[in-house]
């Protein structure tokens, strides 16, 4: 049973950073993409950046380029997203997800999904 669990989460202020975490278990991590979205109240789930296997090649929104960054320790079977300059609309539950094979911005790619962690950017 594939477990996917987020840390990390908490209250900054803007101008902040904060690094989250998601430790996987019950897949072989690192055969996975590993994804993290984010949804705020009343708005749809939303990417937010996803790192590949070896942690080679990563991708993001253009809301946060430049601000967050990805990484992965395969040994730790860990994915981490360091959030940087943090603003109060990065306010949001943030998910780490998993799949296989390609990156992905798309959400309905991704069949394994944490539980969440709640970041709030006060200003």
């Amino acid at each position: 049973q594939v477990q996917l669990v987020e840390s990390g989460g908490g209250l900054v202020q803007a101008g902040g950073s904060l690094r989250l975490s998601c430790e996987a278990s019950g897949l072989t991590f690192s055969m996975y993409v590993m994804g993290w979205f984010r949804q705020a109240p009343g708005k749809e789930r939303e990417f937010v950046g996803a790192i590949n296997w070896n942690g080679a090649s990563t991708n993001f929104a253009d809301s946060v380029k430049g601000r967050f960054t990805i990484s992965r320790d395969n040994a730790k079977n860990t994915v981490y997203l360091q959030m940087g300059s943090l603003k109060p609309e990065d306010t949001s539950v943030y998910y780490c997800a998993a799949r296989m094979h390609m990156l992905s911005a798309n959400l309905q790619d991704y069949p394994h999904w944490g539980q969440g962690t709640q970041v709030t950017v006060s200003s």
